[in-house]
Protein backbone atom coordinates (compact mmCIF):
# COMPACT_ATOMS: atom_id res chain seq x y z
CA UNK A 1 0.00 0.00 0.00
CA UNK A 2 0.82 3.23 -1.01
CA UNK A 3 1.12 6.19 1.74
CA UNK A 4 -2.57 7.74 1.63
CA UNK A 5 -3.89 11.17 2.04
CA UNK A 6 -7.88 11.69 3.29
CA UNK A 7 -8.96 14.33 0.99
CA UNK A 8 -12.49 15.09 0.96
CA UNK A 9 -14.18 17.06 -1.64
CA UNK A 10 -17.62 17.99 -3.70
CA UNK A 11 -16.28 19.39 -6.76
CA UNK A 12 -13.80 17.97 -9.20
CA UNK A 13 -10.63 18.81 -11.17
CA UNK A 14 -10.76 17.92 -15.11
CA UNK A 15 -7.33 16.85 -16.84
CA UNK A 16 -7.12 19.45 -20.09
CA UNK A 17 -5.46 16.65 -22.17
CA UNK A 18 -6.93 17.69 -25.90
CA UNK A 19 -8.60 13.71 -25.47
CA UNK A 20 -12.01 12.13 -26.44
CA UNK A 21 -12.02 10.45 -22.39
CA UNK A 22 -11.06 12.92 -19.64
CA UNK A 23 -10.72 12.00 -15.90
CA UNK A 24 -11.81 14.43 -13.48
CA UNK A 25 -10.01 15.15 -9.51
CA UNK A 26 -12.17 16.21 -6.61
CA UNK A 27 -10.80 19.76 -4.94
CA UNK A 28 -11.33 19.74 -1.07
CA UNK A 29 -10.65 23.43 -0.59
CA UNK A 30 -13.83 23.96 -2.58
CA UNK A 31 -17.34 23.69 -1.61
CA UNK A 32 -20.86 23.92 -2.33
CA UNK A 33 -22.99 21.65 -4.93
CA UNK A 34 -21.49 21.54 -8.36
CA UNK A 35 -22.63 20.10 -11.49
CA UNK A 36 -19.28 18.95 -13.58
CA UNK A 37 -19.49 18.33 -17.61
CA UNK A 38 -17.05 16.77 -18.93
CA UNK A 39 -14.19 18.65 -21.07
CA UNK A 40 -14.76 18.91 -24.57
CA UNK A 41 -12.41 17.75 -27.62
CA UNK A 42 -9.60 19.26 -29.05
CA UNK A 43 -11.22 19.10 -32.39
CA UNK A 44 -14.71 20.50 -30.89
CA UNK A 45 -16.47 24.16 -32.19
CA UNK A 46 -15.10 27.01 -31.01
CA UNK A 47 -17.53 28.97 -28.59
CA UNK A 48 -17.58 32.75 -28.00
CA UNK A 49 -15.16 33.85 -24.91
CA UNK A 50 -15.31 35.49 -22.30
CA UNK A 51 -16.03 39.17 -21.83
CA UNK A 52 -13.24 38.50 -18.74
CA UNK A 53 -10.46 38.74 -21.04
CA UNK A 54 -6.56 40.16 -20.61
CA UNK A 55 -6.25 43.10 -22.13
CA UNK A 56 -3.29 43.07 -24.73
CA UNK A 57 0.22 43.08 -23.45
CA UNK A 58 1.18 46.64 -22.74
CA UNK A 59 -1.90 48.51 -23.64
CA UNK A 60 -1.99 49.57 -19.82
CA UNK A 61 0.86 50.60 -17.98
CA UNK A 62 2.32 47.92 -16.15
CA UNK A 63 1.28 45.27 -17.66
CA UNK A 64 3.89 43.10 -18.99
CA UNK A 65 4.81 42.77 -22.73
CA UNK A 66 5.30 39.20 -23.42
CA UNK A 67 6.08 39.41 -27.10
CA UNK A 68 9.72 38.67 -26.95
CA UNK A 69 9.52 35.79 -24.97
CA UNK A 70 6.69 34.53 -27.18
CA UNK A 71 9.23 35.00 -30.65
CA UNK A 72 11.91 33.42 -28.49
CA UNK A 73 10.38 30.91 -26.75
CA UNK A 74 7.86 29.94 -28.92
CA UNK A 75 9.67 27.36 -31.98
CA UNK A 76 10.21 25.08 -28.39
CA UNK A 77 6.65 24.29 -27.93
CA UNK A 78 5.55 21.88 -29.67
CA UNK A 79 1.89 20.29 -31.14
CA UNK A 80 1.18 16.46 -30.24
CA UNK A 81 -1.57 14.76 -32.11
CA UNK A 82 -1.74 10.73 -30.99
CA UNK A 83 -3.69 7.80 -32.35
CA UNK A 84 -5.49 5.79 -29.82
CA UNK A 85 -5.73 1.97 -30.35
CA UNK A 86 -9.98 0.93 -30.91
CA UNK A 87 -11.40 -0.27 -27.54
CA UNK A 88 -13.40 -3.46 -28.54
CA UNK A 89 -16.51 -3.76 -26.43
CA UNK A 90 -17.07 -7.16 -27.15
CA UNK A 91 -17.59 -9.43 -24.17
CA UNK A 92 -14.75 -12.19 -23.11
CA UNK A 93 -15.82 -15.58 -23.55
CA UNK A 94 -14.88 -18.45 -21.22
CA UNK A 95 -12.31 -21.20 -22.68
CA UNK A 96 -9.96 -20.55 -26.23
CA UNK A 97 -11.70 -21.07 -29.73
CA UNK A 98 -12.15 -24.78 -30.57
CA UNK A 99 -13.29 -25.14 -26.91
CA UNK A 100 -17.55 -26.63 -26.50
CA UNK A 101 -18.05 -23.98 -23.56
CA UNK A 102 -16.03 -21.33 -26.02
CA UNK A 103 -17.98 -22.26 -29.21
CA UNK A 104 -21.60 -22.80 -27.15
CA UNK A 105 -21.21 -18.83 -25.87
CA UNK A 106 -20.40 -17.55 -29.19
CA UNK A 107 -23.32 -17.90 -30.84
CA UNK A 108 -24.88 -15.63 -28.35
CA UNK A 109 -22.34 -13.27 -28.73
CA UNK A 110 -24.69 -9.89 -30.57
CA UNK A 111 -21.97 -9.25 -33.49
CA UNK A 112 -20.61 -5.34 -32.94
CA UNK A 113 -19.46 -3.01 -35.08
CA UNK A 114 -15.89 -2.68 -35.68
CA UNK A 115 -14.73 -0.05 -33.15
CA UNK A 116 -12.13 2.44 -34.56
CA UNK A 117 -9.06 4.25 -33.32
CA UNK A 118 -9.44 7.79 -31.75
CA UNK A 119 -7.05 10.92 -32.04
CA UNK A 120 -6.31 13.22 -29.57
CA UNK A 121 -4.05 16.47 -29.36
CA UNK A 122 -1.60 17.77 -26.79
CA UNK A 123 1.12 19.96 -26.42
CA UNK A 124 4.39 19.65 -25.48
CA UNK A 125 8.26 21.17 -25.50
CA UNK A 126 11.96 20.22 -26.59
CA UNK A 127 13.72 19.93 -22.96
CA UNK A 128 17.17 19.17 -25.18
CA UNK A 129 18.62 19.79 -28.88
CA UNK A 130 18.71 16.19 -29.58
CA UNK A 131 14.89 15.83 -29.91
CA UNK A 132 13.62 15.26 -26.29
CA UNK A 133 10.34 16.30 -25.25
CA UNK A 134 8.13 16.45 -22.08
CA UNK A 135 4.46 16.62 -21.96
CA UNK A 136 1.69 14.89 -19.74
CA UNK A 137 1.34 11.04 -19.53
CA UNK A 138 -2.28 11.44 -20.35
CA UNK A 139 -1.69 12.85 -23.37
CA UNK A 140 0.25 9.69 -24.75
CA UNK A 141 -1.97 7.03 -22.91
CA UNK A 142 -2.93 4.37 -24.75
CA UNK A 143 -1.32 5.93 -27.79
CA UNK A 144 -0.49 3.29 -31.06
CA UNK A 145 1.09 6.60 -32.76
CA UNK A 146 2.31 9.25 -31.79
CA UNK A 147 3.07 12.97 -33.90
CA UNK A 148 5.10 15.83 -33.36
CA UNK A 149 4.93 18.90 -35.49
CA UNK A 150 7.21 22.26 -34.82
CA UNK A 151 6.52 25.81 -35.05
CA UNK A 152 8.15 25.36 -38.53
CA UNK A 153 5.70 22.88 -39.90
CA UNK A 154 8.16 19.70 -39.44
CA UNK A 155 6.21 16.85 -38.41
CA UNK A 156 8.01 13.67 -36.65
CA UNK A 157 6.77 10.31 -35.88
CA UNK A 158 8.02 10.01 -31.93
CA UNK A 159 8.66 7.45 -29.59
CA UNK A 160 7.48 7.17 -26.14
CA UNK A 161 10.48 6.72 -24.15
CA UNK A 162 9.02 6.57 -20.85
CA UNK A 163 5.85 7.42 -19.18
CA UNK A 164 4.81 7.65 -15.21
CA UNK A 165 1.17 8.12 -14.12
CA UNK A 166 1.57 9.21 -10.59
CA UNK A 167 3.16 12.46 -11.74
CA UNK A 168 1.54 12.72 -15.13
CA UNK A 169 4.82 13.19 -17.03
CA UNK A 170 5.87 11.54 -20.34
CA UNK A 171 9.08 11.69 -22.08
CA UNK A 172 9.12 11.40 -26.11
CA UNK A 173 12.01 11.16 -28.78
CA UNK A 174 11.99 12.62 -31.81
CA UNK A 175 14.79 11.66 -34.68
CA UNK A 176 16.55 15.04 -34.96
CA UNK A 177 19.23 17.09 -33.92
CA UNK A 178 19.58 20.76 -33.45
CA UNK A 179 16.12 21.63 -32.34
CA UNK A 180 15.58 24.81 -30.28
CA UNK A 181 14.99 23.99 -26.39
CA UNK A 182 13.42 25.80 -23.06
CA UNK A 183 15.36 27.02 -20.63
CA UNK A 184 14.72 25.39 -17.25
CA UNK A 185 13.61 27.54 -14.45
CA UNK A 186 13.44 27.74 -10.70
CA UNK A 187 9.49 26.88 -9.39
CA UNK A 188 10.89 27.69 -5.57
CA UNK A 189 11.08 31.19 -6.68
CA UNK A 190 7.88 31.69 -8.15
CA UNK A 191 5.63 33.83 -5.74
CA UNK A 192 1.81 34.22 -5.90
CA UNK A 193 1.12 36.96 -7.95
CA UNK A 194 3.97 36.90 -10.14
CA UNK A 195 3.01 36.91 -13.99
CA UNK A 196 3.25 33.86 -15.84
CA UNK A 197 2.69 32.86 -19.69
CA UNK A 198 1.26 29.22 -20.97
CA UNK A 199 1.94 28.63 -24.54
CA UNK A 200 -0.15 25.28 -26.19
CA UNK A 201 -2.32 23.85 -28.50
CA UNK A 202 -6.17 24.60 -26.85
CA UNK A 203 -8.33 22.79 -29.21
CA UNK A 204 -6.07 22.40 -31.70
CA UNK A 205 -5.00 26.02 -32.25
CA UNK A 206 -1.01 25.24 -32.61
CA UNK A 207 1.30 27.83 -30.61
CA UNK A 208 -1.61 29.96 -28.60
CA UNK A 209 -0.57 32.36 -26.11
CA UNK A 210 -2.35 32.80 -22.77
CA UNK A 211 -0.83 35.03 -19.44
CA UNK A 212 -1.87 35.22 -15.85
CA UNK A 213 -0.60 35.49 -12.37
CA UNK A 214 0.57 32.48 -10.11
CA UNK A 215 -2.38 32.12 -7.88
CA UNK A 216 -0.99 29.83 -4.94
CA UNK A 217 1.76 26.96 -4.66
CA UNK A 218 2.31 23.66 -3.44
CA UNK A 219 -1.39 23.05 -4.05
CA UNK A 220 -2.67 19.56 -2.93
CA UNK A 221 -4.69 17.70 -5.48
CA UNK A 222 -6.65 14.38 -4.81
CA UNK A 223 -4.78 11.35 -6.35
CA UNK A 224 -2.12 14.14 -7.24
CA UNK A 225 -0.34 12.98 -4.00
CA UNK A 226 3.42 13.01 -5.30
CA UNK A 227 3.05 16.57 -6.96
CA UNK A 228 2.96 20.20 -5.39
CA UNK A 229 0.82 21.93 -7.90
CA UNK A 230 1.55 25.56 -9.12
CA UNK A 231 -2.02 27.02 -9.31
CA UNK A 232 -2.86 29.76 -11.60
CA UNK A 233 -5.48 31.40 -13.65
CA UNK A 234 -4.09 31.51 -17.17
CA UNK A 235 -6.64 30.57 -19.52
CA UNK A 236 -5.78 26.85 -20.32
CA UNK A 237 -8.22 24.39 -22.03
CA UNK A 238 -8.43 21.19 -23.77
CA UNK A 239 -5.10 20.63 -25.84
CA UNK A 240 -2.73 22.91 -23.64
CA UNK A 241 -2.05 19.64 -21.52
CA UNK A 242 1.59 19.44 -21.27
CA UNK A 243 2.55 22.81 -22.53
CA UNK A 244 4.85 25.14 -20.81
CA UNK A 245 4.32 27.63 -18.35
CA UNK A 246 7.21 30.24 -18.87
CA UNK A 247 8.09 33.08 -16.17
CA UNK A 248 9.01 36.55 -17.56
CA UNK A 249 12.39 35.39 -17.94
CA UNK A 250 11.38 32.93 -20.50
CA UNK A 251 12.05 30.32 -18.08
CA UNK A 252 9.81 26.96 -17.98
CA UNK A 253 8.92 26.55 -14.50
CA UNK A 254 5.82 24.30 -14.69
CA UNK A 255 4.11 21.46 -17.45
CA UNK A 256 0.12 22.74 -17.69
CA UNK A 257 -1.49 19.93 -16.44
CA UNK A 258 -5.40 20.21 -14.96
CA UNK A 259 -8.37 22.72 -14.77
CA UNK A 260 -10.86 22.83 -12.45
CA UNK A 261 -14.19 23.21 -14.90
CA UNK A 262 -18.03 23.17 -14.53
CA UNK A 263 -18.09 23.63 -18.70
CA UNK A 264 -15.58 21.47 -19.86
CA UNK A 265 -13.64 24.91 -20.75
CA UNK A 266 -11.65 27.48 -18.68
CA UNK A 267 -13.09 28.81 -15.19
CA UNK A 268 -10.09 30.06 -13.80
CA UNK A 269 -8.39 27.62 -11.87
CA UNK A 270 -5.54 25.93 -13.95
CA UNK A 271 -3.13 23.59 -12.65
CA UNK A 272 0.60 23.05 -13.36
CA UNK A 273 3.46 20.18 -12.30
CA UNK A 274 6.45 22.31 -11.25
CA UNK A 275 9.43 21.76 -13.54
CA UNK A 276 11.51 20.32 -10.76
CA UNK A 277 9.68 17.57 -11.02
CA UNK A 278 8.63 17.01 -14.03
CA UNK A 279 13.36 17.24 -14.96
CA UNK A 280 13.31 14.08 -12.06
CA UNK A 281 11.21 12.22 -13.71
CA UNK A 282 12.65 12.96 -17.14
CA UNK A 283 16.04 11.95 -16.48
CA UNK A 284 14.61 8.63 -14.75
CA UNK A 285 12.48 7.71 -17.24
CA UNK A 286 15.92 8.39 -19.91
CA UNK A 287 18.52 6.69 -18.08
CA UNK A 288 15.82 4.04 -16.98
CA UNK A 289 12.96 3.69 -18.90
CA UNK A 290 10.78 3.96 -15.91
CA UNK A 291 10.85 6.45 -12.66
CA UNK A 292 10.81 4.98 -9.26
CA UNK A 293 8.96 6.13 -6.34
CA UNK A 294 9.82 5.45 -2.51
CA UNK A 295 7.20 4.43 0.00
CA UNK A 296 7.08 3.24 3.47
CA UNK A 297 3.39 1.61 3.09
CA UNK A 298 1.58 3.95 5.94
CA UNK A 299 -1.98 5.36 5.26
CA UNK A 300 -1.96 8.57 6.95
CA UNK A 301 -4.24 11.70 7.57
CA UNK A 302 -4.22 15.17 8.45
CA UNK A 303 -3.38 16.63 11.88
CA UNK A 304 -6.49 19.02 13.06
CA UNK A 305 -6.41 21.55 15.75
CA UNK A 306 -8.45 18.92 18.02
CA UNK A 307 -6.29 15.89 16.75
CA UNK A 308 -3.08 17.99 18.03
CA UNK A 309 -4.54 19.02 21.46
CA UNK A 310 -5.30 15.02 21.98
CA UNK A 311 -2.01 14.45 20.91
CA UNK A 312 -0.72 16.68 22.97
CA UNK A 313 1.02 18.43 20.41
CA UNK A 314 1.99 22.62 20.52
CA UNK A 315 0.58 22.71 16.80
CA UNK A 316 -1.58 21.21 14.21
CA UNK A 317 1.96 19.95 12.22
CA UNK A 318 2.64 16.50 10.77
CA UNK A 319 0.92 12.94 8.95
CA UNK A 320 -1.20 10.58 11.65
CA UNK A 321 -0.33 7.34 10.46
CA UNK A 322 -4.10 5.54 10.35
CA UNK A 323 -2.88 2.30 9.53
CA UNK A 324 0.34 0.28 9.11
CA UNK A 325 0.63 -2.11 5.78
CA UNK A 326 2.35 -6.15 7.05
CA UNK A 327 5.70 -6.30 6.42
CA UNK A 328 6.40 -2.85 4.75
CA UNK A 329 9.50 -0.75 5.54
CA UNK A 330 7.43 1.30 8.11
CA UNK A 331 6.25 -1.43 10.03
CA UNK A 332 9.88 -3.31 9.74
CA UNK A 333 11.06 -0.23 11.04
CA UNK A 334 8.81 0.09 14.22
CA UNK A 335 6.42 2.98 13.04
CA UNK A 336 2.96 2.33 14.61
CA UNK A 337 -0.90 3.42 14.36
CA UNK A 338 -1.15 6.37 15.86
CA UNK A 339 2.44 7.78 15.34
CA UNK A 340 2.89 10.91 13.90
CA UNK A 341 5.54 12.04 11.38
CA UNK A 342 7.03 15.32 12.07
CA UNK A 343 9.83 15.59 9.53
CA UNK A 344 11.85 12.90 7.64
CA UNK A 345 15.66 14.03 7.55
CA UNK A 346 15.15 17.00 9.38
CA UNK A 347 12.91 18.12 6.47
CA UNK A 348 9.54 19.05 8.39
CA UNK A 349 6.32 17.66 7.21
CA UNK A 350 4.15 20.60 7.63
CA UNK A 351 1.29 18.98 6.10
CA UNK A 352 0.11 15.56 5.91
CA UNK A 353 0.51 15.86 2.05
CA UNK A 354 3.99 16.99 2.62
CA UNK A 355 4.68 13.31 3.63
CA UNK A 356 3.97 11.23 0.24
CA UNK A 357 5.82 14.14 -1.46
CA UNK A 358 8.98 13.63 0.43
CA UNK A 359 9.23 10.05 -0.17
CA UNK A 360 8.22 9.55 -3.38
CA UNK A 361 11.23 11.46 -4.04
CA UNK A 362 13.49 9.27 -2.55
CA UNK A 363 15.61 6.36 -4.07
CA UNK A 364 14.48 3.29 -3.50
CA UNK A 365 16.69 0.77 -1.33
CA UNK A 366 17.95 4.46 1.13
CA UNK A 367 17.66 4.87 4.52
CA UNK A 368 16.03 7.76 5.66
CA UNK A 369 15.77 9.60 9.45
CA UNK A 370 11.70 9.84 10.43
CA UNK A 371 10.94 12.08 13.70
CA UNK A 372 7.93 10.37 15.15
CA UNK A 373 5.48 12.08 17.95
CA UNK A 374 4.88 8.93 20.03
CA UNK A 375 2.96 9.22 23.40
CA UNK A 376 3.84 13.30 23.87
CA UNK A 377 7.26 12.77 23.18
CA UNK A 378 9.55 12.60 19.91
CA UNK A 379 11.73 9.79 18.79
CA UNK A 380 13.70 9.18 15.70
CA UNK A 381 13.90 6.18 13.94
CA UNK A 382 15.59 5.22 10.34
CA UNK A 383 13.30 3.32 7.84
CA UNK A 384 14.83 1.84 4.80
CA UNK A 385 12.18 3.09 1.82
CA UNK A 386 10.37 1.21 -0.32
CA UNK A 387 9.16 0.87 -4.11
CA UNK A 388 5.82 1.67 -5.21
CA UNK A 389 5.68 -0.77 -7.63
CA UNK A 390 6.35 0.92 -11.53
CA UNK A 391 3.50 1.66 -14.01
CA UNK A 392 4.07 -0.06 -17.66
CA UNK A 393 6.27 1.68 -20.00
CA UNK A 394 4.39 3.10 -22.86
CA UNK A 395 4.97 2.72 -26.33
CA UNK A 396 8.82 2.69 -25.69
CA UNK A 397 8.35 -0.52 -23.81
CA UNK A 398 5.51 -2.23 -26.19
CA UNK A 399 7.02 -5.40 -28.55
CA UNK A 400 4.37 -4.30 -30.79
CA UNK A 401 3.72 -6.66 -33.88
CA UNK A 402 4.26 -5.93 -37.08
CA UNK A 403 3.24 -6.99 -40.71
CA UNK A 404 6.59 -6.31 -41.74
CA UNK A 405 8.36 -8.30 -39.02
CA UNK A 406 5.80 -10.05 -37.12
CA UNK A 407 7.37 -9.00 -32.93
CA UNK A 408 6.52 -10.16 -29.95
CA UNK A 409 3.44 -8.70 -28.94
CA UNK A 410 3.81 -7.38 -25.58
CA UNK A 411 3.89 -4.71 -23.23
CA UNK A 412 5.91 -5.34 -20.02
CA UNK A 413 7.38 -3.30 -17.59
CA UNK A 414 10.25 -3.66 -15.18
CA UNK A 415 9.95 -6.03 -12.36
CA UNK A 416 10.12 -3.70 -8.75
CA UNK A 417 13.23 -3.85 -6.16
CA UNK A 418 10.53 -6.28 -4.03
CA UNK A 419 9.30 -8.29 -7.37
CA UNK A 420 13.06 -8.71 -7.58
CA UNK A 421 14.06 -9.75 -3.73
CA UNK A 422 10.78 -12.39 -4.48
CA UNK A 423 11.75 -14.45 -7.48
CA UNK A 424 15.50 -13.52 -6.96
CA UNK A 425 16.00 -12.79 -10.32
CA UNK A 426 15.59 -9.53 -12.95
CA UNK A 427 13.17 -10.22 -15.66
CA UNK A 428 9.57 -8.24 -17.11
CA UNK A 429 6.31 -8.49 -16.20
CA UNK A 430 4.00 -9.11 -18.63
CA UNK A 431 1.27 -6.08 -18.75
CA UNK A 432 -0.50 -7.09 -21.94
CA UNK A 433 -0.33 -9.79 -25.00
CA UNK A 434 -1.30 -9.94 -28.18
CA UNK A 435 -0.15 -11.00 -31.80
CA UNK A 436 2.13 -14.22 -32.22
CA UNK A 437 3.01 -14.06 -27.85
CA UNK A 438 -1.01 -14.12 -27.02
CA UNK A 439 -0.97 -16.87 -30.07
CA UNK A 440 1.67 -19.10 -27.86
CA UNK A 441 -0.18 -18.80 -24.53
CA UNK A 442 1.88 -15.56 -22.90
CA UNK A 443 -0.33 -13.97 -19.90
CA UNK A 444 -0.58 -11.07 -18.36
CA UNK A 445 0.55 -11.18 -15.30
CA UNK A 446 3.44 -13.61 -16.47
CA UNK A 447 6.90 -12.89 -15.86
CA UNK A 448 9.81 -13.08 -18.52
CA UNK A 449 12.69 -14.23 -17.20
CA UNK A 450 15.12 -14.98 -20.95
CA UNK A 451 14.77 -15.84 -24.54
CA UNK A 452 16.66 -18.29 -26.04
CA UNK A 453 18.68 -18.82 -22.74
CA UNK A 454 19.87 -15.35 -22.23
CA UNK A 455 18.65 -14.12 -19.35
CA UNK A 456 16.69 -10.79 -19.62
CA UNK A 457 17.53 -7.58 -17.56
CA UNK A 458 15.77 -4.83 -19.19
CA UNK A 459 12.99 -3.69 -22.21
CA UNK A 460 15.54 -2.33 -24.19
CA UNK A 461 17.96 -5.54 -24.18
CA UNK A 462 14.33 -7.88 -24.78
CA UNK A 463 13.80 -5.27 -27.83
CA UNK A 464 17.27 -6.20 -29.69
CA UNK A 465 17.02 -9.61 -29.32
CA UNK A 466 13.83 -9.96 -30.74
CA UNK A 467 14.94 -7.30 -33.63
CA UNK A 468 17.61 -10.02 -34.43
CA UNK A 469 15.90 -13.24 -34.03
CA UNK A 470 14.16 -15.33 -36.79
CA UNK A 471 11.66 -17.77 -37.39
CA UNK A 472 10.89 -19.21 -33.35
CA UNK A 473 11.94 -17.93 -29.88
CA UNK A 474 11.69 -19.78 -26.78
CA UNK A 475 10.82 -17.69 -23.99
CA UNK A 476 11.73 -18.70 -20.22
CA UNK A 477 8.08 -17.37 -18.06
CA UNK A 478 8.06 -17.24 -14.40
CA UNK A 479 4.30 -18.26 -13.68
CA UNK A 480 3.13 -18.29 -10.46
CA UNK A 481 5.18 -20.83 -8.68
CA UNK A 482 6.14 -22.64 -11.86
CA UNK A 483 8.63 -21.65 -14.60
CA UNK A 484 8.05 -22.82 -18.10
CA UNK A 485 9.57 -22.54 -21.33
CA UNK A 486 7.14 -21.14 -24.59
CA UNK A 487 8.42 -21.09 -27.77
CA UNK A 488 7.29 -18.36 -29.82
CA UNK A 489 6.68 -18.30 -33.68
CA UNK A 490 8.01 -15.02 -34.83
CA UNK A 491 6.58 -15.18 -38.43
Amino acid sequence: MALNSNASARVKISVIAGAFSIWTLAVAALVGSQTISPIPDSHAALHPSSPDTIAPAGTARGLPDFSVLVEQQGPTVVNISTVRKARSSNIQLPGQPGDPFYEFFRQFQPQQPEAQPTSAIGSGFIVSSDGYILTNAHVVADATEVTVKLTDKREFKARVIGTDRRTDIALLKVDANSLPAVRIGSPATLKAGEWVAAIGSPFGLENTVTAGIVSAKSRSLPDGTYVPFIQTDVAINPGNSGGPLFNLNGEVVGINSQIYSRSGGYMGLSFSIPIDVAMNIKDQLQKYGKASHGRIGVAIQPITRDLAESFGLSKAQGALVASVEPASPAEKAGIQTGDIVLAVNGKAVEESADLPRIVGDMRPGVSATFRIWRKGASHDMSVSIGEIPSDKIASAAEIKTSSSGGKLGLAVRPLSREERESLKSDGLVVEGANGPAAAAGIKEGDVILALNGESIKGVQQLRKLVDNAKGKVALLVQRENTRIYIPINLG
